[in-house]
């Protein structure tokens, strides 16, 4: 049962993600990398916890190609908005060229490719492998691998010298595994909830790094720095407060 629920989520992950990339090639709306990076991410949180069984490593790897090459796509997507947003949407405008050229480059590399071959191949992978016994046991060892997942959560957590980045990565794993693995998360009833909050306050910070980086960079973006600044110590507090919750739901052993 567990394994055709997979391959149901994987063929519905497959149409999404080819519906992603032509709403992203015919420019038909402003979420489409968005919604096409959850995808991604949807489709990574099923393969984790699988990757050391026959097949999947491969998979997973492409997938994760896909959302590396469309990361600096999206943070510009981001930049872009924050720069209409303060009322300067001129500076968004220089730099929108080069984001449609970043599209276009991403739809025709070898990994958005690969991928989508890769997936069209997988539901008939996973049923051989079915059928060879290579999947028994596949609840107990996915149940294991998220348990691992939430152990080091809570122990990046209570590390007083944690890295965001990498903190903010693991909150995303967690919460989206247990999003495509609701009956084998064994999340407190709150946690998806405190896990968003915390994502959220993450990507704020994150993005502020991200925009005061850049201006290092670029000089037309200097201007902003301190107002971006300002928004930096703004998101630093609400991450405070958003990530003490989490050390009760997730316990370091």
């Amino acid at each position: 049962m567990l394994v055709d629920e997979l391959i149901e989520q994987m063929v519905a992950l497959e149409a999404e993600l080819q519906a992603c990339g032509k709403r992203l090639e015919a420019r038909s709306d402003g979420e489409a990398l968005h919604d096409l990076r959850v995808a991604v991410r949807r489709l990574r949180s099923i393969l984790r916890p699988l990757r050391d069984l026959p097949d999947i490593g491969a998979l997973e790897e492409v997938a994760a190609a896909v959302g590396h090459r469309s990361t600096s796509l999206r943070d510009t997507e981001v930049l872009i908005q924050e720069l209409a947003a303060r009322e300067r949407p001129e500076l968004g405008e220089s730099r929108r060229q080069g984001l449609e050229a970043g599209y276009d480059a991403l739809l025709a590399g070898p990994e958005w490719l690969l991928l989508r071959n890769a997936l069209a191949a997988w539901p008939a992978i996973c049923r051989e492998a079915r059928r060879e016994g290579k999947l028994k046991g596949l609840g107990k060892h996915i149940r294991k691998e998220l348990a691992k997942q939430r152990r080091k959560l809570g122990r990046e957590l209570r590390d007083p010298n944690h890295d965001r980045h990498r903190l903010r990565v693991r909150i995303k794993r967690v919460r989206y595994a247990a999003e495509v693995y609701p009956d084998l998360s064994d999340l407190p009833d709150k946690a998806p909830k405190r896990l968003k909050e915390a994502q959220s306050a993450l990507g704020d910070w994150h993005d502020c790094i991200q925009w005061l980086q850049r201006a290092g960079q670029e000089a037309d973006l200097q201007p902003l720095c301190t107002a971006w600044r300002q928004a930096l110590v703004d998101a630093e507090q609400r991450l405070d407060q958003a990530l003490k919750p989490l050390l009760k739901a997730f316990p370091a052993d």
